[in-house]
């Protein structure tokens, strides 16, 4: 019994596979069409994709068009190949925009350049392209029912980027590159006022200057110093009760007699 169940199981996989070639190398496209939605329903998208291939040149203008570049665009996005989704996606909103589906090729479009955005060390072109799709979205469908998802995925994204930010501050901190830390971590705090790393912001732009000033040339330390005293009283007007206080009080001890150590010294001169 179970011998003739496989046999018949695997007649039928040769008949479907042998149709399917059939239809593919035909020269008639109304079936390559019709495989070509079924294949798709079913989620046999790599078959399908390879028929769609074939016949969306020949269906542009014409009724079923619609119905077929969406579904020609979703395939690339089921099979996660999201370049070519986030681009058929957008060819299908400028091409129907009138269409049932267009708020949902426009979702998916952001999606797929959301997808798209690598780890927050890499080159953040893609996360930039992102947003901008996704914030598209927002204005253009605010009372879309992926609202929600959406200025979510828009706040990961942004945190992303905050935090390639930080950390090219804090790697020109690391490798004693004190100026252009300063001057990054001055850039971070301006531009991402609500960043979860604006704390650390301000305290590695008080090391940073710190730093500078006790690495310096004799006639620069001081002037440096005090520089570096007002990024501490800057710190501690946002986040005296940090834990990241006692770092920092133990900092400004040490500019403190450093600065008492001048002063007394140039007294007795």
């Amino acid at each position: 019994m179970k011998a003739s169940l496989l046999i018949l199981v695997m007649a039928l996989f040769f008949v479907s596979c042998s149709e399917y070639q059939k239809v593919l190398r035909a020269d008639e496209i109304a079936p390559k069409y019709a495989m070509a939605d079924s294949l798709y329903q079913q989620g046999k998208y790599k078959k399908a994709l390879q028929l769609m291939e074939q016949i969306v040149p020949a269906y542009r203008g014409k009724p079923q068009a619609e119905k077929l570049m969406f579904m020609y665009a979703n395939t690339f996005y089921n099979l996660e190949d999201f370049y070519l989704a986030g681009y058929q996606f957008e060819r299908f909103e400028t091409s129907y925009p009138k269409s049932d589906s267009v708020e949902t090729a426009a979702y998916l479009s952001a999606r797929s350049y959301y997808e798209l955005s690598p780890r927050y060390s890499l080159d953040q072109t893609d996360t930039d392209k992102a947003l901008e799709r996704l914030q598209e979205f927002v204005n253009k469908y605010p009372n879309s029912e992926k609202r929600t998802e959406v200025n979510s995925l828009v706040s990961e994204l942004r945190q992303k980027k905050e935090k390639k930010e930080f950390e090219v501050a804090a790697q020109y901190l690391r490798v004693s590159d004190y100026k252009a830390a300063i001057s990054a971590f001055d850039n971070f705090i301006t531009d991402n006022p609500g960043s979860t790393y604006r704390k650390d912001a301000f305290f590695g732009r008080f090391e940073a200057a710190y730093k500078l000033a006790i690495n310096s040339i004799p006639a620069l330390v001081n002037e440096r110093l005090v520089t570096a005293k007002s990024y501490y009283n800057s710190f501690i007007k946002y986040y005296s009760d940090s834990d990241l206080k006692a770092d920092a009080d133990e900092i400004l001890n040490d500019i403190n007699k450093r600065l008492e150590s001048e002063t007394a010294t140039t007294s007795i001169n």
